[in-house]
């Protein structure tokens, strides 16, 4: 962990999950009740940095954190994203994964889910 600079995500605060390499905790401005993220303790930008047993320990708190979430929350559905570089909308340059839960209802017409991030695309 990379305690030593200003990074907000270098020092976690709140968990709900803590592995040996990743924890989880709500995201503090949620897209819905529930919404949580997923971030490795090394300070790294993108999921292809991560060692092999980094990112098997960000899986099992990816699930565990979807099994709290469910517990919790009773969602209908999650979608699970990851935003990496500034085209794709990264604003803070450590890896952490969104898992939102989505509730039915919560938007006219969920079909395409995270195809929306480009709107004209969203419909196949």
């Amino acid at each position: 962990m990379n305690k030593n600079n200003s990074c907000i995500f270098c020092n976690p605060s709140k968990v709900i999950v803590n592995g040996q390499y990743a924890y989880s905790k709500l995201d503090e401005f949620p897209v819905s009740e529930g919404h949580c993220l997923v971030i490795p303790k090394r300070h790294v930008k993108t999921i292809w940095e991560l060692t092999d047993e980094e990112l098997k320990d960000l899986y099992t708190v990816m699930k565990q954190t979807d099994d709290w979430i469910f517990e919790w929350y009773h969602p209908d559905g999650t979608n699970i994203g990851i935003n990496e570089g500034e085209a794709a909308g990264q604003t803070v340059e450590h890896l952490h994964i969104h898992l939102i839960p989505r509730y039915e209802g919560d938007v006219v017409c969920p079909k395409g889910g995270v195809r929306g991030v480009i709107p004209s695309k969203k419909e196949y």
